[in-house]
Parts: structure tokens; sequence; C-alpha cells
């Protein structure tokens, strides 16, 4: 128990920085873009950001719902991917803490933050909407929960479904990371074999 919560403790200290870390680079960056971007640019990386969320979130739930057994066969059979998909099944918790929490938060704040920018954007290109300001970025807001809430209850059902289909595409995307780049990211080590004592081998044959 004692090491279980050791690990889960430092697990949430690394994830929590990495998340500071990416928010405020993603923040830097989705800002920077849209203040270059007409509303109709904006509104489309808005909805880009928002499928972005959606897809991670799928990821995460089919982490948790996947089975290793039908892998341990494509393993076996040397299918690329098949042993990555396995590493990310058993660290199905991490996995899915990156992807629905980590991703899902950050990708939460940066729509809030591009939804203003593409109101601001709006009103710059029709004046004349100033006065209705506030009930378009509600309008706004609201489009953008619906989409977010709407996509992630699909995303759910496919991901249950097709759990072992979908972990299998990542790992195969991990599985060109390292081997591209000389990355060891969800790789299964092999398991050392025992020998048993008391144990003598029969001597070999000439």
């Amino acid at each position: 128990m004692g090491e279980l919560l050791q690990k889960s403790a430092r697990w949430a200290i690394r994830i929590g920085l990495i998340t500071a870390i990416l928010a405020i680079i993603l923040s830097l960056t989705s800002t920077t873009l849209l203040g270059g971007l007409s509303w109709t640019g904006g509104l489309l990386v808005l909805l880009c950001i928002v499928g972005i969320g959606v897809g991670f979130d799928m990821l995460g739930i089919a982490a948790t719902a996947a089975r290793e057994q039908p892998l341990h066969a494509m393993a076996a059979k040397k299918v690329p991917g098949s042993k990555e998909a396995i590493g990310i099944i058993r660290r199905a918790d991490q996995f899915s803490n990156f992807c629905n929490d980590v991703i899902g938060d950050i990708s939460g704040v940066i729509s809030g933050a591009a939804s203003f920018a593409v109101v601001t954007s709006l009103i710059a290109t029709f004046p004349y909407w100033s006065t209705n300001r506030e009930l378009i970025d509600v309008l706004l807001v609201s489009l953008i929960s619906a989409l977010t809430v709407g996509g992630k209850a699909i995303g759910k059902s496919i991901s249950i479904h097709y759990a072992n289909q979908i972990i299998l595409m990542a790992g195969k995307f991990f599985y060109f990371i390292n081997h591209k780049f000389g990355f060891h990211l969800f790789e299964v080590k092999p398991k050392k074999r025992k020998r048993k004592r008391g144990v003598l081998r029969a001597p070999r044959a000439d």
C-alpha cells in the first residue's frame, strides 16, 4: 500500500509539472495563432481544439477498456505495435490520466480563450453586433460545450466497443516513434525466467 501511494505521488507531481508546462506552451501558441486569424479561421482552430480533446478522451477510455489477451497473440506473431499496445494497457491509469485529464483540461482552457478571440474578431468584422457581444459569447460557449459533451458521448461508445483496435493503432504510433527516434515508450520488457533450485540438467550427449 505504501509503495503504491509513493508511486502515485511521484506520478502526480510529474504529471502536474508536465501539465503546467504544456498549458503555458499551448496557451501562448494558440493566443499568437488566433491573433492573426479572421473569425472564420479562429472558429476552425476552435473546432480543431474540441476535436483534439474528444480524440484524446477516446484514447484514455479505450486504454481502460482494452484487454491484453488478443494483443498477446498479435505480439507472438510480431505484429508491429502490439507490444506497445500491451504496455499502454498495463499503464492504463497513467495513460488515461494524461489523455483524459491533462489534454482534456488543457483543451477546455484553450477553447475558452479561443472563444473569446473568435468573438473579438467577429465583433471587429461586424461592428454593429457589438451591442449583442454578451449574447454572442453565451451562444458560442454553449455551442462549444454541446459539441464537446456530444463528441465525448459518441467517443465513449466507440472506445468501449473498439477498445483493442484503438489501442493497437496507438501502439503502432509509438512503435513508429520508438524505431524512428530510438525511444522506448510503452515497450514491454521480457520477463526473466527463474531457474528452479535443486533441478539438475541431464548431461549433454556427445
